[in-house]
């Protein structure tokens, strides 16, 4: 059951991403990326970490989608205009994307005998002993983190507001 979980969230998390680059509107993008962060919590929970699966959907699925939908909606973004892209691009892109399929392939399907005995640690870790160490030891890089986010979102404000 956790491998049909991890297969079909797995696929609709590269789904999510792919659509995300492929959307022409910057709100459907956002919606793709919500999809993503979605799937990856979902993927947390089948590898048995339940609090980082509901930080994750707290924090960025909630919290931080939610100031990108602001952010965008605020700048006012509209419709982009679509380019076909650069034939260079294409020429070193679809060969590159094809060599690392087929490297990333070969990997996986070389070390199949090894995953089967791959296992998580024996040390488990409580969420309080976690909270203690983000919350008590962690506490200064996590308010810089977030003063830094709000620098850049009001820096963004202040570019795309200014008159020419």
């Amino acid at each position: 059951m956790h491998l049909v979980l991890f297969i079909f969230f797995g696929g609709l998390c590269v789904a999510g991403a792919l659509n995300l680059l492929l959307q022409r509107h910057p709100i459907n993008s956002a919606l793709s990326l919500i999809v993503v962060m979605s799937s990856l919590a979902v993927l947390y929970l089948l590898l048995g970490a339940e609090f980082l699966a509901a930080a994750q959907v707290i924090v960025y699925s909630g919290a931080i989608m939610v100031l990108f939908t602001f952010v965008i909606m605020l700048l006012n973004a509209g419709e982009e205009e679509r380019t076909h892209g650069s034939r260079a691009a294409y020429m070193v892109g679809i060969p590159g994307v094809a060599v690392l399929v087929s490297l990333l392939a070969f990997i996986f399907l070389s070390a199949r005998s090894h995953l089967a005995q791959a296992r998580l640690g024996e040390y488990v870790v409580s969420t309080s002993d976690l909270s203690k160490v983000l919350f008590r030891d962690l506490l200064l890089p996590f308010e810089v983190t977030s003063v830094l986010i709000l620098i850049a979102i009001l820096g963004a404000v202040a570019l795309a507001g200014r008159e020419h």
